[in-house]
């Protein structure tokens, strides 16, 4: 069962596992190919802006429907070191329930065709977080009673198909400060109530704040900060306190927004007993980066300049920039680039592209999934996924 896979996981080793976006092809490809090497379970995380089910019309990565996404990673994970999961799953986390001013039920009843359709694919793990609504605030009994009735569908459709899945519950809210623990208490202790009472399994992984948040490119939460935050616990004493409480419920804490740490940050993960980390964004950025570098250092500025002005023309980097920012159009295109990745605009500049540095013996794709490569494998060094030989 994956459940006993990843206790065994922890039993033998303190390490921070990690949760990848799945940002591109060659992302998916890096990954994959990263698990295979160095023997190790890793996360897909699928948003479901990302991957969604071909009856809502696929997701923005490479047009993967859910089905073909799945397809896609079991016909290149052969020893089956990826973990399928669906992150921020619940109602409003897709545009076109947003966009359609879904109510609370049809949102609701989308989410769940777009889960059933996730466990009947293979996910292995489904996050469960409905704290989105488009009709105003929410108590977090709003959002705890949402959580249980998306928790009970997902085993029920789970079992009816024989498939082995594991929970991750917890907010998207990522202010950048620690996790209150009064109200992580609360949500703990009512879902461990609900699942004794259904007699259901207890959540794997709960998603808590630790002080990371990501904006542009750059992490600007409490976690990397050299500076004691004013009315604030510092990491090193707060996370412990909350691995404690998390550890009396049985369950292990994710760390959302990882992205963009410093190496000496992320390497305090496993030292804390972060159990997870998801990182997303940073690996579509090191793609583009990688993408605009080739293109400058082959005197492609021509074929730069319409990736930048596809790239900032999307207005994906919106969401990303923060209050004060300062970003040039090439910053913003770096921050949107895997948005457009999958357009037909960017597919055809590619096409030309990987024509023309292939006749440099140079191919396109190989630089670029060794950028993700490099980036990923950071995260892997720090996580203590693998092992760093001392070079003396």
């Amino acid at each position: 069962m994956i459940s006993d896979r990843i206790n065994r996981f922890f039993s033998r080793r303190r390490a921070t596992l990690i949760g990848v976006g799945p940002m591109s092809k060659n992302c998916v490809d890096a990954a994959i190919e990263l698990a295979h090497e160095h023997n190790i379970p890793l996360f897909l995380i699928a948003s479901r802006r990302q991957i969604e089910c071909q009856e809502f019309g696929g997701g923005y990565v490479e047009g993967w429907s859910t089905e073909a996404f799945a397809k896609y990673v079991s016909s290149r994970d052969k020893k089956g070191r990826t973990i399928l999961a669906r992150d921020h799953g619940g109602p409003w986390q897709n545009t076109f329930e947003i966009e359609g001013e879904f109510s609370l039920r049809q949102a609701m009843e989308s989410t769940k065709r777009s889960f059933e359709v996730d466990i009947k694919c293979g996910f292995e793990m489904i996050h469960i977080d409905p704290s989105v609504s488009i009709h105003g605030p929410l108590k977090i009994s709003d959002v705890i009673d949402r959580v249980f009735e998306l928790y009970e569908f997902c085993w029920s459709i789970a079992r009816n198909q024989k498939r082995d899945i594991m929970f991750e519950i917890g907010t998207e809210e990522q202010s950048g400060g620690i996790q209150s623990l009064q109200e992580l208490e609360y949500t703990l202790s009512e879902t461990q109530k609900y699942c004794k009472k259904n007699r259901l399994p207890l959540p794997k992984f709960v998603v808590v704040q630790t002080g990371t948040r990501t904006m542009e490119m750059r992490n600007v939460g409490t976690f990397d900060s050299p500076f004691r935050i004013k009315h604030e616990l510092p990491a090193e004493i707060q996370i412990p306190r909350i691995l404690n409480l998390c550890s009396q419920h049985n369950i292990y804490i994710k760390e959302h927004n990882a992205d963009y740490l410093s190496d000496e940050a992320l390497e305090w993960h496993p030292r804390l007993g972060i159990h997870a980390a998801n990182v997303a964004p940073a690996f579509g950025t090191a793609e583009s980066i990688a993408f605009a570098r080739l293109l400058r250092s082959n005197g492609l500025n021509k074929e730069l300049d319409e990736f930048i002005a596809l790239s900032v023309a999307s207005g994906k980097w919106r969401k990303w920039m923060s209050p004060e920012s300062t970003a040039s159009d090439f910053d913003r295109a770096i921050i949107a680039g895997h948005y457009v990745f999958a357009t037909e605009p960017f597919r055809a500049l590619k096409e030309k592209l990987s024509s023309i540095l292939a006749k440099n013996g140079t191919s396109l794709d190989s630089v670029l999934k060794q950028a993700v490569r490099e980036s990923i494998g950071r995260y892997l060094k720090a996580f203590r996924l693998v092992e760093v030989r001392n070079a003396n």
